[in-house]
């Protein structure tokens, strides 16, 4: 009896902790490689007798399932997993979902700044994810957009990386992070590296609008928007701590680089924290064995006993000097306060050393260098961003998102001639503020309103300097912009999307814009006597865009679209006016306007059975009122005394116009069950009208480049055989600002320079280990091509083997 009653309680005992654990089987579903928890997944069971849904936290309860059950779990940008309810109990009931590359694709952001199915965007979009990154393991964020096959990247040395899409560069391209712009006041014309700021060790994916984006982005947007997105911090959902975090280490031999990378986040049940580090060393960057003899390093200068000295280079394929280091810090604090409030804080810091502009001390001066000394101070980056996000079902919109942003832009220049003791210094700082407001607002399934506003401040500081470096002397000169200078921009903007069947999606959106500019001369008037002290701008731009995508049948979808785009002016347009060339000075325009682009696109994208895919897309686009620098007068007069030289009187006006014309091609085809074959091409051309009314071509048209990749993938290898390919531009098709430089080209057989064709072939593989190790090893450009893209004032790396180890935990 004693017996028996003690086996009761014990069976009573065992039903309750039974029936307790089976009703508060709470499960956590995470994306594997993020940590972030995923929203509405599927699950359900074989048998399909049970059924759940994550929510707002990855939460769901599994107590109505069996304990034998096999549990399907569904997302839609997620590999279906298949898995035993014993066996999430075991795990802690804890499941990770490993990301879809393809399905991933299908998803995309930066259209409208909401996730939208990239079968209903009307534009172009190349996306770069995580898993892309780490495969290709770029050393800089240029690199990582040339990983694309869809952006040409110019470099003028190896702290470098100018991005160019579809024609335009600089600052007709728009670059933001974390949704706030980077491009600042003094964003020029010339060629800019503020991209390389940014880590890649810290980016989860980036999207890459091809073509206008002014709707949505404003100013700058005319040829492209790149938009980065850096890890967040998560929490655990939970009420303990959990802690996870990435580590890696990597070098190359081309430049003796040597990375070092860490990040880490900790999570509650509210609250996330992440914290990373990178540091990166550069050593002077060998070219290849095998190519011109032009691009060589035979000697470089020396500053030796007081005097500088030109000096044999041991190993000319050395490009000396270009080697520099740099550091990217990163914080992210987030609350998840609950199911409909999200709240985020990131700062993000990078510094890097001085480093040398090649470009410049290539540049000849009959037999001798013209620079003895030419290099960028630190380039330092510093953005602190708040951003709040709120999921209403109900009101105005469905969801609003808040984010406003300090960044602080630090850069210097210096400069000295061959022989000469002055070094020329220039500084600048500048400090801006942004606040930028976007709704989602669906009505039915059929149609969806994004709309929102933005308001930008800049302040631009400028200081100029001359330092004898035989005396130590330094005394003022004239800064390269107006000291205390500011840029504002007011924006409101709305878009429409309307779907009246699966198989036809519409667009149409309109932004109005407002810049305000106002530069200030009088300090840099103590050392010129120019009849002004200011200079003020006030214009208003309208752009819109209207769209299509049609999908007849599951194999074929048609895309068409009709943007336009404006680059209002800021500070670099309107105030270096002291930057002259030799005869002539540029001077200020206040009646200086925004230039406007009006462009089409046609797309075509052919499925078959997800074993052979084409996206193709043709595009035109007219660029009106150009900023140019063109003959100007002031005062009624088109020469004036400057540095006691009779010069002629330029300035930068609406005086030009352009055109763009190109497409592009990519292509899978997938050959067996783990092996695939994967394409890239663009091809452009463009002309720009000259002084005298005739045509030239464009100077940011790159010539035909493209890449072919052969790629295995197994569970743990993957294995990547590729080309890069860069056609040629003859002399008559360069831009007459590119034919100035001849220095940089190769002389055909007429002598005059043009820009020769290349390829590197290449292979690359990794391998990640049972203990969350992963492998990755590459031999870059095997057969040793000498090369230098397009514009570049450095040659292309050598063969290059490169080695990295990660560790995930």
């Amino acid at each position: 009896m004693k017996y028996f009653t003690r086996v009761h309680h014990y069976g009573v005992l065992f039903s309750f902790f039974t029936f307790f654990f089976s009703n508060s089987q709470e499960i956590k579903v995470l994306d594997a490689a993020t940590k972030e928890p995923l929203v509405e997944v599927a699950i359900y069971n074989k048998k399909g007798t049970s059924s759940a849904i994550t929510d707002i936290f990855g939460k769901a309860d599994l107590s109505s399932f069996e304990d034998n059950d096999l549990i399907y779990f569904q997302y839609l940008t997620h590999q279906l997993l298949l898995i035993p309810k014993r066996e999430i109990v075991a795990a802690g009931l804890i499941v990770y979902l490993q990301p879809d590359t393809e399905k991933l694709s299908e998803i995309v952001i930066s259209a409208s700044k909401w996730s939208q199915q990239r079968k209903d965007v009307v534009q172009r979009v190349a996306s770069v994810n995580r898993s892309d990154i780490a495969l290709d393991n770029p050393q800089t964020s240029a690199d990582l957009l040339e990983s694309s096959g869809q952006v040409f990247v110019q470099k003028s040395q190896l702290g470098g990386g100018s991005p160019m899409i579809r024609g335009f560069s600089t600052n007709r391209l728009l670059i933001t992070v974390d949704g706030v712009r980077m491009n600042n006041a003094i964003f020029r014309g010339g060629n800019v590296q503020n991209v390389i700021s940014i880590d890649p060790l810290v980016i989860n994916g980036t999207e890459v609008v091809l073509g206008a984006g002014s709707v949505i982005y404003g100013s700058d947007a005319i040829g492209g928007v790149m938009n980065f997105y850096s890890q967040k911090a998560i929490p655990s959902y939970y009420q303990q701590l959990e802690t996870n975090g990435n580590a890696l280490v990597r070098y190359s031999t081309a430049n003796e680089e040597k990375t070092g990378h860490f990040d880490v986040n900790l999570g509650t049940n509210k609250w996330g924290f992440r914290t990373s580090v990178s540091y990166t060393f550069f050593d002077d960057l060998r070219m290849g064995n095998h190519g011109y003899g032009e691009y060589l390093r035979p000697s470089y200068v020396e500053r030796i006993d007081g005097k500088d000295v030109i000096v044999p280079n041991s190993n000319p394929k050395i490009q000396v000097p270009t080697g520099y280091e740099q550091i990217n810090l990163m914080q992210k604090v987030r609350l998840a306060a609950n199911n409909r409030w999200d709240f985020s804080a990131g700062l993000l810091y990078s510094s890097t050393t001085t480093y040398p502009r090649y470009d410049r001390l290539i540049r000849p001066n009959g037999d001798e260098p013209r620079s003895a000394e030419w290099k960028y101070g630190p380039q330092r980056w510093l953005m602190g961003n708040i951003a709040i996000e709120q999921k209403q079902p109900m009101g105005a919109y469905n969801k609003m998102r808040i984010v406003t942003a300090y960044q602080n832009f630090q850069e210097s220049r210096f400069d000295r001639d061959f022989r000469d003791s002055i070094r020329n210094i220039t500084e600048e700082n500048v400090d801006a503020i942004s606040f930028n407001i976007d709704f989602e607002k669906t009505f039915t399934k059929k149609s969806t309103l994004y709309y929102g506003a933005e308001y930008v401040y800049n302040l631009v500081g400028s200081d100029g300097s001359q330092e004898n470096i035989d005396t130590s002397i330094i005394s003022d000169a004239p800064s390269r912009y107006p000291d205390g200078s500011t840029w504002q921009s007011l924006a409101a903007y709305a878009s429409y999307q309307y779907k009246p069947n699966e198989r036809v999606s519409l667009q149409t959106g309109l932004r109005f814009n407002n810049v305000w500019l106002d530069a200030d001369f009088t300090e840099n008037n103590k050392f010129f006597d120019f009849p002004f002290d200011s200079a003020t701008v006030d214009k208003g731009a309208l752009t819109g865009t209207a769209g299509v995508t049609w999908s007849p049948n599951a194999s074929l979808q048609w895309r068409f679209n009709f943007a336009t785009a404006f680059r209002a002016p800021n500070i670099d347009d309107i105030g270096k006016v002291f930057d002259s060339e030799p005869g002539s000075v540029v001077v200020p325009n206040p009646d200086l306007e925004p230039e406007y682009s009006y462009g089409g696109e046609m797309g075509l994208r052919l499925n078959f059975n997800d074993r052979v895919i084409l996206d193709m897309a043709t595009y035109f686009t007219y660029l009106d009122k150009a900023m140019v620098r063109r003959d100007f007068t002031i005062n009624g007069q088109s020469e004036i005394i400057y540095k006691g030289e009779l010069s002629n009187v330029q300035a930068i006006q609406n005086a030009a116009r352009a055109r763009v014309h190109g497409f592009e091609v990519g292509a899978k085809f997938v050959l067996a069950q783990m092996l695939s074959l994967t394409s890239q091409l663009s091809y452009m051309g463009g002309k720009e009208e000259q002084d005298d009314g005739s045509d030239a071509p464009l100077r940011h048209a790159a010539p035909m480049f493209g890449n072919v990749h052969l790629l295995w993938e197994h569970p743990r290898w993957l294995v990547d055989f590729f080309a890069i390919y860069n056609e040629q531009l003859r002399f008559d098709e360069l831009a007459p600002s590119e034919v100035a430089k001849d220095y940089l080209y190769v002389p055909d057989a007429n002598g005059n320079p043009f820009s020769p064709s290349w390829y590197t072939i290449n292979l690359r593989g990794q391998y990640r280990f049972r203990n969350k190790l992963t492998l990755t090893i590459a031999l870059e450009n095997i057969t040793d091509q000498r090369y230098r893209p397009y514009s570049s004032g450095i040659s292309g790396p050598g063969r290059n083997f490169i080695v990295s180890l990660g560790y995930s935990f």
